[in-house]
């Protein structure tokens, strides 16, 4: 199980939510201490977020700016 996400980190909302046609799914981010990256359902923030390394993240964004997720 993933450690407790500290309370107080920043988290930032993705230029890519909520109003441009993605029906309200609006999803955050947050730098985690240890440099992994943790994200959230702004809908459902009552949730556990999701908790990746900072390398699984930036192959994922690289991933997504090449194009290998379908729309």
């Amino acid at each position: 199980m993933p450690a407790p996400i500290p309370t107080g980190v920043a988290w930032r909302k993705s230029s890519f939510s909520g109003g441009n046609g993605s029906g309200g799914g609006c999803v955050e981010v947050a730098v985690l201490p240890d440099g992994g990256i943790a994200v959230r359902d702004t809908k459902d923030r009552g949730r556990a977020p999701h908790q990746h390394s900072g390398e699984a993240w930036r192959a994922f964004v690289v991933g997504v700016r090449a194009g290998e997720f379908g729309t």
